[in-house]
């Protein structure tokens, strides 16, 4: 008879509104932890993966169907292509970055330093959160896009997700409170 492993699920750790805006303000004076932290920052508006960020190329940047800048590439754990929308706070990043002489938009660390320096960021800023690429891309799905009324489905596919089912699966406690959240406002305005 063959084993098969129970699945666990993992809370979705993500910054909320206050963090990540915390986290955009800071100003580091080590010229090391001041990109990391725009990079991760770029991540949460982009969605990107740290294999995506690092090897994203100006070619990548293209003007989409609405005359508006997207990043279109394949993502690389599912071999998906990916199109997301250039929001302002990642083409700032982007322009605060360019360097004519290369083909990539960041020269980034590498994912082991990279890691090692979002630890050291966390603390100085009060945040009691393991920052990695993928608290970045959560943050992206949530306080980015879900909190801000984004559909499902959108998020999913912005995600570079195989299924919608995946999306809902991570997500799904999110939108409760959404919803949660809602429902008393409407409470509150009902009850007057």
């Amino acid at each position: 008879m063959m084993y098969k492993a129970k699945s666990v699920k993992t809370e979705i750790v993500f910054l909320s509104v206050d963090e990540l805006e915390s986290l955009e303000k800071h100003q580091f004076t080590q010229p090391r932890l001041q990109q990391v932290k725009d990079w991760f920052v770029f991540s949460c508006y982009t969605g990107l993966a740290y294999n995506e960020i690092s090897k994203l190329q100006k070619k990548h940047i293209v003007k989409g169907f609405d005359g508006e800048l997207w990043i279109e590439m394949v993502r690389e754990k599912t071999q998906k292509n990916i199109s997301v929308p250039l929001l302002p706070k990642a083409q700032q990043l982007i322009d605060k970055y360019a360097d004519e002489n290369s083909e990539f938009v960041f020269k980034i660390y590498s994912n082991q330093r990279y890691n090692s320096y979002l630890k050291e960021i966390a603390p100085i800023l009060g945040i009691e959160k393991r920052l990695t690429t993928h608290t970045a891309r959560k943050t992206f799905a949530s306080t980015v896009l879900l909190y801000n009324d984004v559909p499902m489905e959108i998020v999913s596919q912005l995600l570079g997700h195989n299924s919608i089912t995946i999306t809902e699966d991570s997500y799904g406690k999110i939108v409760q409170k959404k919803l949660s959240e809602q429902m008393k406002r409407l409470n509150g305005k009902l009850n007057k």
